[in-house]
């Protein structure tokens, strides 16, 4: 197995405060080669707060949110273990709808539901949410192309996703 992590991640409350200590960093730690892909709106969120610099401090590969122009080599290796964490209701829906409309989501897109891949997505939704008719649809879904999903709280820390996430081959 690869050693290589997807960390992938989109606009969500704690993102800017949580997203590299909780997650990247404890990530890296485990033995992890992160590469890193925002939303757009995440970008920019972590890019005001400086959030960026964290992330470059634990990875070697450059963090994206774009996608590459023509001729432009892929600036990360192919991941078979994907962490979508945090995953804004939004992202969850679009992803399980097939809507690739961001960087983040065609990565995901295009492997999801791929045997080999591990896609583990821990997402945020407000409480409400949840009793909308097509929300647990959406995550049968994702379950049925392999995805293990789980709700982020703002009293658990997110390093718990991390242990859904298969060992680090070490070398």
């Amino acid at each position: 197995m690869s050693r290589v992590l997807g960390l992938v991640a989109s606009s969500c409350g704690g993102l800017d405060t949580r997203f590299a200590a909780q997650l990247a960093e404890p990530a890296a730690d485990r033995g992890w080669e992160l590469a890193i892909t925002l939303t757009p709106t995440a970008a920019r969120w972590l890019e005001t707060t400086g959030g960026i610099g964290d992330l470059e401090k634990v990875t070697d590969l450059p963090v994206r949110s774009a996608s590459r122009l023509p001729g432009e080599p892929r600036p990360h290796p192919d991941p078979t273990v994907f962490l979508f964490a945090p995953a804004s209701a939004n992202s969850v829906v679009k992803l399980a709808l097939g809507i690739a409309d961001n960087q983040a989501l065609t990565l995901l897109g295009d492997v999801l539901g791929t045997p080999g891949i591990t896609i583990v997505l821990g997402y945020q939704i407000q409480d409400t949410r949840v009793h909308h008719p097509a929300w647990q649809r959406h995550l049968d879904t994702l379950a049925s192309a392999g995805v293990t999903t789980v709700r982020l709280t703002p009293e658990a820390p997110w390093t718990s996703v991390l242990d859904l996430l298969p060992a680090v081959a070490r070398e």
